[in-house]
């Protein structure tokens, strides 16, 4: 299967800490209002729904995570490069955090990407979002750089962005390939 072949058959996600399962789809413009709506709730510099329809057009891996009742428990969009993806959002609306969503949407991401030829995952992550370092860390992505002001912060300041990789099947993200 080629790394932008998606699978024709997606299996729920194991069930998170505390009731229900989590079943992923891809995302479409129809769950774009939704989507922007959670993001603009939890982020005090959200995506704007003109950034997930452009993630769509380009054909980014964006994907939703639906509950058993069919609620949008988390979203998530994954660039490839060659042969890596760049996770560049995944969000949990702020009502289920807490409950090992986010966990359960990475792991299903990195295993997607393992079964269709990534040899590992980049992601860009605010130091001061410390939920989002412990869940990072304790998955083994490592800080391999920084991005100077890489992201809007309050009164016009801007903050910095460490730049996470893991490493997918043993492949060495400093690895040149000849």
């Amino acid at each position: 299967m080629s790394a932008r072949t998606r699978p024709s058959q997606i299996a729920p996600l194991p069930r998170p800490h505390g009731p229900g399962g989590l079943r992923p789809r891809p995302m479409q413009r129809t769950d774009l209002p939704q989507v922007a709506a959670i993001e603009a709730q939890i982020y005090p510099f959200p995506w704007s729904i003109g950034n997930f329809d452009d993630s769509l057009t380009a054909g980014y891996d964006c994907w939703v995570f639906e509950n058993d009742d069919g609620d949008l428990a988390a979203y998530a969009i994954v660039m490839w490069i060659p042969d890596e993806v760049h996770l560049l959002n995944l969000s949990v609306p702020a009502r289920l955090q807490g409950r090992g969503i986010g966990r359960t949407v990475l792991e299903w991401l990195c295993g997607n990407a393992v079964a269709r030829g990534a040899r590992g995952m980049l992601l860009e992550v605010r130091p001061s979002n410390l939920p989002a370092l412990h869940l990072y860390e304790s998955s083994g992505f490592a800080r391999i750089g920084v991005r100077r002001r890489y992201y809007p912060a309050a009164e016009g300041s801007r903050e910095d962005a460490w730049v996470l990789f893991r490493t997918f099947g043993g492949s060495d993200p400093e690895r040149d390939d000849e």
